[in-house]
């Protein structure tokens, strides 16, 4: 097996990672890939967005390789670069341009995080071209049949700065995520924590007073996944109201008045 190879094969998903849909974005998921269509995943933090790639990702029995967009994510880091090898110059291809080669799936995290003259080199690929152009080599790559583009992104920190374009947006079959129903949450909190139903209950319960207080000034509350690891720092034998405080109220702001109106919430769960 080549070194290309083995990297590839490093970014296969071979155990089933536990996702518990809300909807029917598993169907739509997989009839995207089947029709060679681009995702985009709309959601806010910690809601299973990255999970459910993962899932996709094993279903279809694809590597899935994810890029964690920011400001600094220019073309080259996406595509890739020629750099110096000793006496001589290599050709490196970048994770769009892997995920291209190998038929994998590429998912673009936060693509709204990306510099604007970055994300557009998604969009031959965003449509029926399924084109990458590599200008560095004067290369144009097409996707095979198997390859598949996702992207994500949270409307909750939406602004004029950072959205997304109509031109790139409506390249996309669009799947809305939100957080899941009290019970099916507590499950999610249970299977992945391993604490007891009553607890997990309980928890759950502060993760929904938390997101009651967006009008007070607290852009999100607690997520599903601030959730869970609450749930194993006590787990781990952290006394409940400090796993609290360290893994929901600290982790949730530092404006001292939410602090302590998180914190009376605490108290008045647990």
């Amino acid at each position: 097996m080549g070194l290309k190879q083995q990297r590839i094969e490093e970014h296969h998903i071979t155990i089933e990672p536990f996702y518990l849909p809300l909807g029917s974005e598993i169907d739509i998921g997989l009839a995207a890939y089947g029709r060679q269509l681009p995702l985009l995943l709309k959601g806010p933090t910690g809601c299973g967005k990255t999970r459910f790639m993962h899932y996709l990702a094993w279903r279809l029995k694809r590597p899935l390789i994810t890029v964690s967009c920011h400001d600094d994510l220019s073309t080259s880091d996406l595509v890739g670069r020629y750099l110096i090898k000793g006496s001589d110059t290599i050709w490196a291809d970048g994770p769009l341009t892997r995920a291209v080669r190998a038929g994998g799936i590429c998912y673009l995290d936060e693509i709204v995080e990306a510099r604007k003259d970055t994300t557009v080199v998604i969009h031959p690929l965003g449509d029926d071209r399924r084109e990458l152009p590599i200008d560095k080599r004067g290369e144009i790559l097409r996707a095979p049949a198997e390859f598949m583009l996702a992207v994500s992104y949270n409307p909750g920190y939406q602004s004029v700065l950072k959205d997304l374009k109509p031109s790139t947006r409506q390249r996309f079959v669009s799947l809305n995520f939100s957080y899941p129903d009290p019970e099916r949450e507590a499950l999610i909190v249970v299977r992945e924590s391993g604490i007891d139903e009553g607890f997990a209950n309980r928890l759950v319960k502060l993760g929904a007073m938390t997101r009651g207080l967006k009008e007070s000034g607290l852009p999100e509350g607690a997520s599903t996944r601030l959730l869970i690891q609450t749930a194993l720092l006590v787990q781990n034998g952290i006394e409940i109201k400090k796993a609290c405080n360290a893994g929901i109220v600290q982790s949730l702001s530092d404006d001292s008045d939410i602090i302590e109106a998180l914190g009376e919430m605490v108290e008045a769960v647990f």
